[in-house]
């Protein structure tokens, strides 16, 4: 069940905040979110792991703010700022299977997302003569996203191992668009792409890359259809000791696709956002059960069309411990 609160500043804030949200929608990919999380794949994303059934558990916290302004041809402007809060667990469940396919290792997954997500439209008049009229419309709901279904090959050749995977959305997700807040996308999308992980093992030393497109289809309620777009994660790390491992980590994404469909009022803007920061993991093992705790915060520059602030994933992987005596 989701909860949706809303607080309005001034009696006036009606014809603000539609000015605010005309202004908000000059944002690339719809509302200036796409259905891809830059940071998503991090360190070891392409090494096979051992077959069986593994669970990964993600938290994820985000803050960013955005701003904008239109002047007017008789004197003075509209500011609008838009500061996004969403707080989401990423529970994904998969399988790894023992048996080759096409000489690599098959791996289904699947990506639930329970979230409490916060919106803030900040609307500021500026009139001619320097006159000021502002206000604040917040909302905040909490529910579950999108599903997420995804598989992959995985391919091992001494220190160097490729994977190629699809995935895509789902759209069951909390969505309305009357919410400047929202946990499901409103629309479904397919997002495949390919990457690589040196590893060696005598060194301790790791890079990994995974690129990919997303392909969105229409929101039906909207008529609004987000335009092509790229992103690429990438990880390099360390090994410190038998248990620790740290490193830098950072993302590339760009929307290369115009947004379309009878709803897209704004024209061809296009996302644009980079981020990189530090990552710290712990590996142990419980029983038969391998163990990962790992941390990566992204600090985000360049934006285009698109919030801009800090992000982390905190990650707790389990997956069947290798076996001993090998």
């Amino acid at each position: 069940m989701a909860s949706i609160g809303r607080k309005f500043g001034y009696s006036s804030l009606g014809t603000l905040a539609a000015l605010a949200l005309g202004c908000q929608a000059a944002v690339a990919d719809e509302s200036g979110v796409s259905i891809w999380l830059p940071g998503t794949f991090g360190s070891l994303a392409a090494v096979p792991t051992q077959p069986g059934f593994q669970w990964s558990t993600t938290y994820y916290r985000a803050t960013a703010t955005s701003e904008s302004s239109k002047r007017f041809e008789q004197g003075g402007r509209i500011v609008t700022g838009l500061s996004p809060k969403p707080n989401l667990i990423q529970l994904s469940p998969s399988y790894a299977f023992e048996m080759p396919v096409l000489g690599a290792q098959l791996d289904l997954a699947l990506t639930a997302v329970p979230a409490f997500v916060s919106n803030r439209v900040t609307s500021t008049v500026v009139g001619p003569r320097g006159g000021t009229l502002s206000g604040v419309d917040t909302q905040s709901v909490q529910g579950f996203g999108d599903l997420y279904p995804r598989a992959s090959l995985k391919w091992n050749e001494d220190v160097n191992n490729f994977m190629t995977y699809v995935t895509g959305d789902i759209p069951v997700g909390l969505y309305s668009k009357d919410n400047i807040a929202n946990i499901g996308t409103g629309h479904g999308a397919i997002d495949f792409g390919g990457g690589y992980t040196y590893l060696d093992k005598q060194t301790g030393n790791e890079f990994t890359a995974v690129g990919g497109f997303t392909f969105n289809f229409l929101n039906p309620v909207t008529n609004y259809q987000s335009g092509t777009d790229f992103h690429l994660d990438w990880a390099t790390s360390h090994q410190l000791s038998e248990q620790v491992s740290a490193g830098i980590v950072g993302y590339v994404y760009q929307q290369i696709g115009c947004d379309s469909g009878s709803g897209n009022t704004v024209g061809c803007f296009r996302t644009r956002i980079f981020g990189m920061g530090p990552q710290i993991s712990f590996r142990f093992v419980i029983g038969e059960v391998q163990a990962s705790l790992g941390l990566r915060a992204y600090g985000e520059f360049g934006a285009s069309n698109t919030p801009q602030g800090w992000n982390t994933f905190l990650t707790l992987a389990l997956s069947p411990a290798a076996p001993t005596g090998r």
